[in-house]
């Protein structure tokens, strides 16, 4: 072998080791916002993956289109040394050193609005604080054809928004025949599942059966009706929304002790009696319907954040998030108002926030047994309602989870690998695991010691003596598809100034 092509040889297996060393890599260029690149990687990620365990790291995540393909390990000497083998350089690359990397979190319960009260608020402040919140699918479960149109240009990358999951709402059938033709209307209007309110048994007997026949997922707000949670145990819902119709199935008169005169389409009185309903449940029927539950494989999406304004109004009215975040429309639909779905804070009283304290201690006991003996808890805000702006409502959701009794990774776990279950696409999304989606999110800190850290509106942390301000989520990766979280919280504090400035 002559001497050239031994220094041929030599100088390609260097090139070999450079390509797999930080030195390319720190040449590729950080990504240009919405846009999907052939080859994206992120470097030195700290990872929580979305299956319970503990985080660890750091690794290198390959993503190719939409699809992760590598999760590569790295020696963290050889990282700090600049030695370490690695994969080769991505069209982009995102810097996550420092970082914790999570699932795109899934919202279970979001309404993706354009209006509130019938008064107009541009999609976009929805679509992108969901986005600015880490939020990479939410599963609409009040969705009309708006929606439908929303979910197309969303999955072509034409508008800035997470993946939406479309369940249309199951309403208006007198009889079973009606029901029937009213889910087949459903499907082929193209929704991915149903919402269903509280409606009479055979309605419900009936349009479950067609439900999976079409094999549609259903969603039900159980609400005060003649169906509960043994109905949805019996007929197979795939997910109890909120907490209606669980505690009911449990007191043993067989309705809550409702005074002579209340009066359910009052939603001053729904919501009050509704702080004294978890008191009444006999807990070791609860027992038998959180276990008929878990043997039916019904979900139980809680929703703690939507009614926390119920036990502690001035906390929720006084928001700091307030200040930049919230659109005059939504401010004006909170105030409280009868014509307004959920703004029933009219003569509030310090014992109705007593009662409903007691109701959340109950309920969170609850649902930490429900896990315990097998049962799957997700995560959804039901935000636009009740003082929660879009986003922040499922941050605040993780941090009532934790308040009631959940390790952090398993608070993770419920919106994510938990909540793509729910959705029947547990194989797709929800893990940060190599043939998934590539929906991940970059944090400025770790959300296991603070989820704090994942609100657009960021912490304040000491260091030094001085105050320093960080946290924020730094990319929100969906389908491949990377978006600057700080740009977007941006674009949203804009959108609300010109507004106020306009209502002006």
């Amino acid at each position: 072998m002559t001497k050239k092509i031994v220094r041929f040889l030599a100088f390609f297996c260097l090139a070999a080791i450079l390509l797999q060393s930080n030195v390319f890599a720190q040449k590729a260029n950080p990504p240009a916002a919405g846009q999907r690149y052939k080859r994206l990687v992120v470097r030195n990620a700290m990872i929580v993956d979305g299956s319970g365990k503990p985080a660890s790291g750091p690794f290198d995540i390959v993503v190719e289109n939409d699809l992760i393909v590598q999760i590569a390990a790295l020696d963290p000497v050889a990282v700090k040394e600049g030695t370490a083998r690695r994969p080769a350089a991505g069209d982009a690359e995102i810097d996550a050193t420092g970082k914790y990397v999570l699932p795109g979190l899934i919202n279970l319960h979001g309404h993706t609005q354009d209006e509130r009260g019938g008064v107009p608020q541009p999609v976009e402040y929805c679509l992108k604080l969901w986005l600015a919140c880490g939020i990479t699918t939410v599963r609409d479960v009040g969705a009309n054809k708006k929606t439908l149109a929303w979910r197309e240009q969303s999955a072509k990358n034409e508008i800035a928004a997470p993946r939406i999951f479309a369940y249309g709402v199951f309403s208006g059938a007198k009889n079973i025949d009606e029901a029937r033709a009213k889910v087949q209307e459903l499907k082929q209007a193209g929704y991915d599942g149903i919402k269903l309110f509280g409606v009479d048994r055979d309605i419900m007997t009936t349009m479950m059966s067609e439900a999976r026949r079409n094999a549609l997922r259903v969603a039900h707000h159980v609400g005060v009706e003649e169906t509960n949670a043994w109905d949805d145990i019996k007929l197979g819902t795939t997910s109890i929304e909120h907490w209606y119709g669980i505690p009911d199935a449990a007191i043993e008169s067989g309705r809550q002790n409702f005074p002579a005169d209340y009066n359910y389409n009052d939603e001053v009185d729904r919501f009050r009696y509704a702080g004294r309903l978890w008191r009444e449940a006999n807990w070791e029927r609860l027992m038998k319907v959180l276990d008929g539950m878990v043997e039916a494989n019904v979900a139980w999406n809680p929703t703690l954040d939507i009614y926390e304004a119920s036990r502690d109004l001035q906390r929720a009215q006084t928001n700091p998030a307030f200040a930049e975040y919230l659109h005059p429309t939504l401010e004006e639909f909170f105030r409280p108002n009868p014509a307004n779905h959920g703004s029933y804070f009219i003569g509030w009283t310090s014992t109705d926030e007593t009662f409903w304290k007691e109701n959340y201690r109950i309920w969170m006991r609850a649902l930490v047994e429900f896990e315990r003996r097998g049962g799957l808890i997700g995560a959804g805000e039901d935000a636009g309602f009740i003082y929660q702006m879009y986003g922040f409502g499922l941050i605040r959701e993780l941090e009532l989870h934790q308040e009631a009794g959940f390790h952090p990774l398993k608070v993770v776990q419920h919106a994510t690998g938990n909540n793509a279950k729910i959705l029947g696409k547990e194989n797709q999304i929800g893990r940060i695991r190599v043939g998934y989606k590539a929906d991940l999110i970059v944090v400025n800190g770790n959300p296991l010691e603070n989820f704090k850290v994942l609100y657009p509106t960021g912490i304040e942390e000491i260091r030094a003596g001085k105050v320093f301000k960080t946290g924020g989520i730094e990319w929100t990766i969906k389908d491949g598809i990377p978006f600057h979280a700080p740009t977007l919280a941006k674009e949203v504090r804009e959108l609300v100034l010109k507004a106020r400035q306009v209502k002006k």
